[in-house]
């Protein structure tokens, strides 16, 4: 049976769409995943990363790939619990392996509950709240994602926390890590940072939204180039470390232990 997290809090009614920057603000407070951001989080993810729904494959296909018998899937600031559901479609009915997320956000992680209940999930789960920021613990893990969460991560900790995910993983484990990043040089981030923003228009945000957003990430959302990123994982360890995506300013990395 699935075992749910005691200490969450009730569902959210559901998701709505992302208008959280709709409206003018006079004072940008920094970017958080509180309830507000919690219920309209899967909408502003469709809209706001490019080929999110594509992404969500690679990585379910990659994860069962590298799942192991009798190990743990562990998503890393799993929010919704949309990558746990992803990764599902392409497993073995029979194949036994637990599922672990964990998040700062409890309203994420109540969100996820639901999502997982009302999708009739039948395997071992658990949902944990705890900061990133601070030393975590994995066990057992063939399968760990950082899916646009190690940008959040303060860079001061972002070693220890890729050194804890490399020590906690059975040999031939996988990270699968997917990032906003800068571009290499100063003229190709100009324009993948404009191209980006011509994707959220495309989407329906205004230029207010978009403003508005930018600003309350300036502080929170620290983005490293590519190369930076594949080093950080290098130097923790891993020695295959590859690109499986790639679109202007995002990208996605497997480090193989």
């Amino acid at each position: 049976m699935a075992r749910r997290s005691a200490d969450l809090i009730p569902p959210a009614a559901g998701t709505a769409p992302d208008r959280l920057f709709a409206a003018p603000q006079g004072k940008i407070s920094d970017f958080n995943f509180g309830a507000e951001t919690a219920a309209v989080f899967d909408d502003m993810l469709g809209r706001s990363v490019p080929l999110y729904d594509e992404i969500q494959r690679l990585l379910g296909e990659l994860a069962a790939d590298f799942a192991q018998e009798g190990t743990a899937i562990y998503d890393l600031g799993c929010s919704t619990g949309t990558t746990f559901l992803a990764i599902e479609k392409f497993l073995p009915p029979a194949a036994d392996v637990r599922f672990v997320g964990i998040d700062s956000s409890a309203e994420m992680l109540a969100i996820a509950d639901r999502k997982l209940a009302d999708s009739g999930w039948n395997r071992r789960y658990e949902l944990r709240c705890a900061d990133l920021n601070r030393a975590v613990e994995i066990r057992d893990a063939s399968v760990v994602l950082l899916v646009l969460t190690l940008q959040f991560i303060r860079p001061l900790y972002r070693h220890r926390l890729i050194r804890a995910i490399r020590q906690g993983m059975v040999d031939k484990g996988c990270l699968l890590l997917v990032e906003k990043v800068l571009g290499e040089d100063s003229t190709c981030n100009r324009l993948f940072i404009k191209h980006y923003y011509e994707m959220k228009r495309r989407n329906g945000y205004s230029e207010l939204e978009i403003a508005q957003k930018r600003e309350a990430l300036e502080n929170v959302l620290i983005p490293y180039r590519l190369e930076e990123d594949k080093e950080l994982l290098r130097s923790e360890g891993f020695e295959q470390v590859d690109v499986f995506f790639k679109w202007y300013n995002f990208c996605g990395i497997v480090a193989v232990k």
